[in-house]
């Protein structure tokens, strides 16, 4: 029985785009992950495609810019109670594209309505500063105003959360946004446009691009696309903040990671253990705030990882719409080559396979794009498998025989995304959150993402830019400061003969 292939078309506008003479015409194809099979095509825009999002997304502005907050607001609650009315659905699209478990895809909802709700209440974040009489009847006030047209580049692993990391701020703030999602799985960035033009949104202020270099290209070189933010890997973030700063935008670009996760001898071995295996493996390890790297100091190191290993043996892995699946397959079956190759090599490199998940099937699925859980210990910074950002489900365990030797060990990384610490010692813990390179840092909390009123971003490589994403650095990034000052003559001084309208009663 041969399956049907849906099509998936950009967003300008406020409808689907329907595509012309002069476009491009290519398209590109969506698999499920769980078996192999194309199951969509994607259209990939040309730079007359782009060039029309951003066309309507500078007119929707001329309004949009100067729409009153409670405006914005209203609307962005009624977007509120329409995706969290449709968590299911959007789920479910990320599982059919992406190939996470369904209670990971709703957790990613989840977390994207956090930055919706901070969106919602953004009155209070949008109010200026006053100061009065810093001069004979001179006030001076500082306000922000935003910055036009935005466009936001995001990755494959969140389809849902990170495009909510960014639209709904830039919107509450007055800008009118282009999504250029992954090619990868881009259902759930149509099903959120529908949403918002369901929530009363006007024609233009979010549109969708689909495509590939020629639209994010397009996208950093147009005149009329004020600032850029970016999620991915760290040298496309590097091309991009080089690209879009020379072209005079603002730009936010999050790149890589390689997260460590501290362990010292007086930890909770069995609580570490298990965040270990939950942040390495979950989501497939396809997360930028996956803990690739534990190191172990001390004697606890033999232990700790027989922990790990019973913990991670016992994860079933199957279809992500498979309610008793707690892991899916990866993304694309390039992507699950370009992991196993990390650990089919990592024992000449001088690490210690204590789990190969390569050659990994499951039974009725065997087109998929599977990969079992890996697990390398004893092993060298030199290693590929440490030194490069794997994205799949390995984990890398690192023995140090002190606390600074764990700690100058973590901050030699290129990398200073997210970071953790387990311990019981709170003077240590201390002392750990002031001297790590990172942006991010946990206390027996593996996966540190700040809650939505507090920014993510990392340090070094893993972040090109002066803003995080997201919380008040966000609000900052897609507004512009503005300071007026004035000075009015008092009434009383009105030149003779003209009457201002205050009654001279004494």
């Amino acid at each position: 029985m041969t399956q049907t292939v849906r099509t998936v078309n950009h967003w300008i506008g406020g409808k689907p785009y329907e595509r012309a003479e002069g476009t491009s015409g290519n398209w590109g194809p969506v698999t499920d992950p769980a078996t192999g099979a194309v199951t969509t095509r994607v259209a990939l825009a040309s730079v007359d495609e782009v060039d029309a999002a951003v066309a309507a997304a500078k007119t929707a502005y001329l309004t949009w810019g100067t729409a009153s907050l409670a405006q914005r607001t209203t609307i962005l609650f009624k977007f509120r109670a329409l995706l969290d009315a449709n968590r299911d659905a959007i789920a479910e699209l990320i599982t059919a594209e992406h190939g996470k478990v369904h209670s990971d895809a709703l957790g990613e909802v989840a977390r994207g309505l956090e930055i919706v709700d901070l969106a919602c209440g953004i009155t209070t974040q949008l109010k200026g500063e006053l100061s009065t009489q810093v001069s004979n009847r001179v006030d001076v006030a500082a306000i922000r105003q935003p910055v036009g047209v935005v466009a936001g580049i995001t990755p494959f692993n969140f389809p849902a959360m990170v495009p909510m990391w960014m639209f709904p701020i830039a919107i509450a703030c007055g800008n009118t946004f282009i999504l250029k999602p992954s090619e990868k799985d881009p259902s759930p960035s149509l099903k959120i446009a529908e949403l918002l033009a369901e929530a009363g949104l006007p024609d233009g202020v979010f549109n969708v691009v689909h495509g590939d270099k020629v639209a994010v290209d397009r996208l950093l070189e147009h005149p009329d696309v004020s600032a850029i933010s970016f999620v991915g890997s760290t040298p496309i973030a590097r091309y991009i903040h080089t690209t879009a700063s020379a072209k005079g935008k603002r730009v936010q670009a999050l790149g890589g990671a390689k997260n460590h996760m501290l362990v010292l001898p007086d930890a909770d071995l069995d609580a570490a253990a298990d965040a270990a295996v939950s942040a390495a493996y979950g989501s497939a390890g396809e997360r930028c705030m996956a803990i690739s790297a534990v190191v172990a100091v001390g004697a606890i190191g033999d232990e700790l990882v027989e922990k790990i290993r019973e913990r991670a043996e016992k994860i079933k892995i199957g279809p992500g719409n498979d309610p008793t699946s707690e892991m899916g397959p990866l993304i694309t079956a390039v992507h699950r080559d370009k992991v196993a190759s990390y650990v089919k090599g990592a024992a000449d490199e001088g690490c210690e396979v204590v789990l190969d998940g390569t050659g990994y099937t499951v039974e009725g699925y065997e087109d998929g794009h599977w990969i079992g859980l890996s697990l390398l210990d004893r092993v060298p910074t030199t290693a590929k498998a440490y030194q490069d950002e794997i994205f799949g489900p390995v984990l890398c365990v690192l023995r140090t025989e002190t606390y600074e030797e764990g700690v100058a060990l973590i901050n030699a990384s290129p990398f200073g995304n997210g970071t953790a610490i387990f311990t019981r010692d709170g003077g240590a813990a201390r002392r750990f959150q002031m001297e790590i390179e990172a942006g991010m840092v946990g206390v027996n909390v593996p996966i540190p993402v700040p809650v939505g009123y507090h920014s993510f971003g990392g340090w070094k490589d893993s972040l090109f830019g002066d803003h995080h994403i997201y919380g008040n650095d966000g609000v900052h990034f897609y507004t512009r400061g503005k300071v007026v000052t004035t000075r009015w003559p008092d009434p009383s001084e009105a030149p003779a003969g003209v009457d201002l309208g205050f009654p001279r009663n004494h």
